[in-house]
């Protein structure tokens, strides 16, 4: 759990202001709240988009290469706390109203945005720190992906290569959960089969309407950003 969960920034005094004030300091207060509901927190795993959050919720991973802060114009400034309430905006709007993981990621980035310019960090400064860590598919890095991690976000994305990676690295010493790593395998590999099919689909279709089929890529696929508005 980052340390400075303890809304940094504002005093432990009653505000003078309305609480449905906007402002940063409102804003630092609501973050340190959601930051205090997080059940587990785990550093210890490859996430493909720098961060996610198992199935149930209770558990939120960051990357663990990704460093904990970087320096900008001379300070310090932490982002696990910014990565942690972009994970939880996301999956309560999933899970809770039912949304589009694409949706939810763009409510759940526009939250994240303002926390950071909150910290009187530019978002343009932020995000081009985060770039550098993303994984893409072929990255050696990503060899140890945790057995409960939500799928959604590939499977909405629908990352075919990415899932297909993904299975080759699952962690088989952390599986939350009897048969977690083996579960988590079959979900890929059926998921994996239907982006399949929909493409054996989808080409069958533009034949039969008299257009040619695009040719196989071959050059390396840009890894989708989770950090940018996708």
């Amino acid at each position: 759990m980052p340390l400075n969960t303890c809304h940094p920034n504002a005093p432990h005094k009653k505000l003078k202001v309305p609480d449905w004030y906007v402002s940063a300091l409102m804003l630092d207060r609501a973050l340190d709240a959601i930051l205090r509901r997080v059940k587990n927190f785990d550093r210890d795993h490859d996430i493909p988009y720098l961060a996610g959050y198992s199935k149930d919720g209770k558990t939120i991973y960051i990357d663990r290469h990704l460093p904990k802060s970087f320096t900008f114009r001379g300070r310090t400034v932490e982002v696990d706390r910014f990565l942690i309430l972009h994970e939880e905006v996301e999956k309560t709007l999933i899970d809770q109203l039912g949304l589009h993981y694409l949706h939810a990621h763009q409510i759940a980035t526009r939250a994240e945005e303002a926390a950071v310019n909150a910290e009187r960090v530019t978002w343009a400064a932020y995000d081009r720190f985060m770039q550098k860590y993303v994984k893409s598919i072929g990255d050696e890095r990503l060899s140890k992906v945790p057995a409960d991690l939500d799928l959604k976000p590939y499977r909405d994305y629908h990352d075919y290569e990415l899932m297909q990676r993904m299975i080759e690295s699952i962690d088989k010493d952390v599986t939350r959960g009897p048969g977690g790593a083996s579960k988590l395998k079959a979900e890929l590999k059926e998921y994996a089969d239907a982006f399949r099919e929909e493409h054996r689909l989808d080409r069958r279709r533009l034949v039969g309407k008299g257009a040619k089929p695009a040719a196989k890529k071959t050059a390396k696929k840009a890894a989708p950003t989770k950090r940018a508005a996708i």
